[in-house]
């Protein structure tokens, strides 16, 4: 497959295989609000959270992987692609637990599998703990290269630095050179050219809206304050993950009382980079 000059680019094949075979659906959740998700397959519900720098389609080749033993649903989350932004400037992960739970009653789906990525474990793990926005309704949570984000009181001065570096940047450089900047951090050298084309591709799709929203949300919450979930837990990490790596996610394994599953040889984006890995992962759960 020859691949486009413009690194920010995909080949035109790719997101005709995108449109035709994980559609885009623009769901009303209520309040004027809506959220994109694309979705596909048959069976159980699989529900899935990207992180702060991607978006629902970077779920394609996991999802066609999965489409045989599940009905995988990707979101964007609030502020990315067509989903309407949260209403506040700096969310916490519950307000954006309220947004899914929205989306599931629109979808009709009871009960689901929820995968949060990086910054999506933040909401992921927020709607699942006790009492939480779908507290009851999900079978089990994975957590995949769980960003822990930087709202514990020992984080904080961290969290600042954080806040002020990524805003900087997009301020300076704006999302596009953002994109270029950042990306080759979420995978391995390992990785395809064409996956990094599609991480490059995904994260130069971003609303600064939701972009900033997100990075409130990172530097202003902390992801072991809503830990362990009330339902079966995993947690995993790839092996050569330099943004979460393997020590930090272990720490979010040990307080849900689990071991952590390696994924071998992958990077941040595993899901990208090895999607039939990660497939492999999620259909082993598959209820």
């Amino acid at each position: 497959m020859s691949l486009p000059t413009d690194d920010l680019a995909l080949p035109a094949a790719e997101l005709a295989r995108l449109d035709a075979r994980f559609p885009l659906q623009r769901v009303a959740v209520g309040e004027g609000a809506q959220v994109a998700v694309r979705r596909c397959g048959n069976g159980p519900a699989l529900v899935c959270l990207h992180g702060i720098g991607s978006g629902a389609a970077s779920w394609l080749d996991a999802a066609l992987s999965l489409a045989d033993v599940a009905d995988v649903i990707a979101w964007d989350a609030p502020g990315y692609g067509e989903s309407t932004p949260l209403p506040m400037d700096a969310p916490k992960a519950t307000d954006y637990a309220q947004r899914l739970r929205a989306l599931l009653d629109a979808l009709g789906i009871g009960r689901c599998t929820l995968v949060g990525h990086s910054l999506g474990a933040l909401t992921a793990a927020a709607a699942a703990q006790a009492g939480g926005a779908l507290a009851g309704r999900i079978e089990q949570l994975v957590l995949i290269s769980p960003a822990r984000g930087y709202g514990a009181a020992d984080r904080a001065e961290q969290g600042r630095r954080v806040r002020a570096e990524r805003l900087d940047t997009l301020g300076q450089l704006g999302i596009e050179g953002s994109a270029r900047q950042r990306s080759g951090r979420l995978v391995s050298e390992n990785a395809s050219e064409l996956a990094r084309r599609w991480v490059r591709w995904n994260m130069a799709r971003l609303d600064e809206e939701g972009y900033r929203q997100a990075v409130e949300l990172l530097c202003g919450d902390d992801l072991l304050g809503y830990l362990p979930p009330a339902a079966p837990v995993r947690v995993a990490c790839g092996t050569l993950d330099v943004v979460t790596p393997p020590a930090d996610c272990a720490v979010v394994a040990a307080a849900c009382g689990v071991a952590l599953a390696p994924i071998d040889g992958a990077g941040h984006a595993s899901y990208v980079e090895q999607p039939q890995a990660v497939a492999a992962l999620l259909r082993d759960g598959l209820t």
